[in-house]
């Protein structure tokens, strides 16, 4: 099964035997290739479809909002906490990474880049929210309610005492250098622990 680049690189850096908590796990694509890699991955998903299609996979996905549902897990419950490509819609994304770092002492987050070049551009030559590939909705049908950049989040994660113990970032489907990476990044992954 061939992954998204980054879901690829957190099921990579996931060792065998920890449990995982995959937040908005989608269709759990991510948490059947951890399963095959002898990892107890397990998943919360709001979308009713897309937890039937896990269900009917055979993976352990529950449907609830994370907004509202995590604070239903207990402290330490897991290993490491995912949270792939929906940190942007969430609510209040500085208590959803406090939840995430409370149910496990590990959590990866990854995100688009609002500040890559291309979106940079687009608002200054067209005065308009872009349409990418990442992002391919108008700004009226996108879920996506805070545009977070990779500086916002090292902001975020600074001014809470979180660590970051690995950053990954993408450009197109490639590996893309730490050098620049708040213009240069359309995707950044964040391994963070507590502080």
């Amino acid at each position: 099964m061939t992954l998204r680049p980054d879901l690829a690189i957190i099921a990579a850096a996931v060792p065998a035997g920890a449990r995982i908590l995959d937040v908005g796990c989608g269709d759990g694509t991510l948490i059947a290739a951890l399963r095959a890699a002898g990892v107890d991955a397990r998943g919360l998903e709001i979308d009713p479809a897309n937890v039937t299609a896990a269900i009917a996979r055979g993976l352990s996905v529950v449907q609830g909002d994370a907004n509202r549902d995590l604070g239903d897990y207990p402290d330490d419950a897991f290993d490491y906490a995912i949270l792939s490509q929906t940190l942007q819609t969430t609510e209040r994304p500085d208590k959803i990474v406090d939840e995430l770092l409370r149910i496990a002492p590990r959590a990866f987050v990854s995100f688009p880049n609002f500040a890559h070049w291309r979106i940079r551009l687009a608002l200054l030559w067209g005065g308009r929210m872009p349409v990418t590939r990442l992002l391919p909705v108008a700004w009226y049908e996108t879920p996506n309610i805070h545009h977070v950049t990779v500086s916002d989040f090292r902001d975020l994660v600074g001014a809470r005492g979180i660590a970051v113990e690995g950053a990954w970032y993408l450009t197109g489907d490639k590996p893309a250098s730490d050098a620049a990476a708040s213009w240069r990044a359309e995707h950044a992954i964040f391994l963070i622990s507590r502080g």
